[in-house]
């Protein structure tokens, strides 16, 4: 096994801040959409391919690192989580 770089990790921080982005572009344009949208926008439109984008890991990042931009509310027709700026007229009332 390869010794363990010591570095500051650029590159991380910058696919971070950068998915980041992307995700706030996406949901402001598309207030309501679901993580499986916004995985397919970014993977084929904006190619982020190679970043290893599913839903399940954008579910668990927008309330990990996006909570203050973005709210999420169940869609009882299609049972998924989807997901909206704070304050945008989509969302129910009761969030």
């Amino acid at each position: 096994m390869p010794p363990r770089r010591e570095g500051k990790g650029s590159q991380k921080q910058a696919r971070y801040e950068r998915l980041k982005n992307e995700i706030l572009k996406f949901v402001g344009a598309n207030p309501g959409c679901s993580a499986q949208s916004i995985v397919a926008s970014l993977s084929n439109d904006r190619s982020m391919r190679n970043h290893g984008l599913t839903p399940r890991k954008v579910g668990f990042f927008i309330p990990r690192h996006l909570a203050q931009y973005l709210v999420w509310w169940q869609d009882h027709t299609a049972g998924r989580r989807v997901y909206g700026e704070t304050g945008c007229l989509e969302a129910p009332d009761n969030r």
